[in-house]
C-alpha cells in the first residue's frame, strides 16, 4: 500500500496546488492530505506536534525557525510573489494612483493579519517603506487598516473566493492589499480594480519548502514541486519563480 503524505500550505497557494496535487498523484500513485492556511498558524500547529510530513510556507521565516528548533530539514526556495492593491470599482477613485487609493481616509483598507500570515507582514513591510518616503502616511495606515482576514478569529473567506474579493463584494471593505497572483481573478470581476505597487516600494515573497517528517513520499513531492511540471503549475496560477527570472 501506497504511504500518504501531509501537506501543509500556505492558503495563497491552493489555486496552484490543487491541480500540482492532482498530477503528482497520478504519476506517482501518492496520497497528498492537503491543508492549506496562514502560514504562521501552520507553523504552530508543527511545533505542537500535528502531523505535517512537507511544509510550504509564504516565506522564509516560519519553515527556518521550524529548521532552527529541529522540526525541520532544509528549506528550499520554489515560488515568489509580490503585493497587489485591489479597489472598489467607483467613478470618484476610477482614475487615482496606488498611493493615491492607500491615502484616502474615506476608503476603508483591509489587509491580513501580521504574525499570523505572512501575506500581513508584507503589508506591514509595505507601509514602513511608504513612511520612509511618505512620512505620516505609512503610521496612518497602520493605523487605519483593519486586519480582517488571516487571524485566530478572523472572518472565514468562502471556498472559491479570494479575499480582497470578497471583503470588497460584502463590503466589509473599499480596497485590499494581498497577493499579486490574484489578479487573473480580479481582473475578471466588473466591480474590482486591480492596482500594481511599483517596485520601490512593493514587497517581494519569497516561498520556501521543507520536509519537517522525512519519507520517501515526502522527497517525491518535494523534487515534483521544485520540477518542471511542479513550477509550471505555479507559474500557470501567477507565481514568479523563485529563481528571480520575471
Amino acid at each position: 500500500m501506497t504511504s500518504s503524505v501531509v501537506l501543509l500550505a500556505a492558503g495563497s497557494l491552493k489555486g496552484a496546488f490543487i491541480p500540482l496535487l492532482a498530477r503528482f498523484h497520478q504519476q506517482t500513485g501518492i496520497q497528498v492530505e492537503a491543508r492549506f492556511g496562514p502560514a504562521g498558524l501552520l507553523r504552530e500547529r508543527i511545533e505542537s506536534g500535528e502531523r505535517c510530513s512537507v511544509f510550504a510556507s509564504a516565506n522564509s521565516q516560519h519553515p527556518l525557525a521550524l529548521q532552527q528548533a529541529g522540526l525541520a530539514g532544509e528549506c528550499h526556495p520554489f515560488a515568489r510573489n509580490q503585493l497587489m492593491l485591489t479597489a472598489r470599482r467607483q467613478a470618484s477613485t476610477d482614475e487615482a494612483d496606488w498611493l493615491a487609493l492607500l491615502s484616502n481616509p474615506q476608503l476603508r483598507l483591509a489587509t491580513s493579519t501580521p504574525g499570523c500570515d505572512p501575506s500581513g507582514d508584507y503589508t506591514w513591510q509595505l507601509f514602513t517603506r511608504i513612511e520612509a518616503d511618505f512620512p505620516g502616511v505609512g503610521r496612518a495606515l497602520m493605523a487605519r487598516a483593519q486586519q480582517l482576514v488571516g487571524g485566530r478569529t478572523s472572518l472565514s473567506v468562502p471556498p472559491g473566493e479570494t479575499a480582497g474579493g470578497w471583503l470588497i463584494g460584502e463590503d466589509l471593505a473599499d480596497l485590499f492589499i494581498g497577493y499579486a497572483h490574484y489578479a487573473r481573478q480580479m481582473t475578471a470581476r466588473d466591480d474590482l480594480r486591480t492596482v500594481a505597487i511599483p517596485a520601490p516600494w512593493n514587497v517581494q515573497a519569497e516561498y520556501l519548502l521543507t520536509m519537517t517528517q522525512p519519507s520517501a513520499g515526502a522527497q517525491q513531492l518535494c523534487r515534483f514541486i521544485l520540477g518542471a511540471d511542479g513550477q509550471q503549475f505555479l507559474r500557470s496560477a501567477g507565481f514568479l519563480p523563485a529563481n528571480g527570472e520575471s
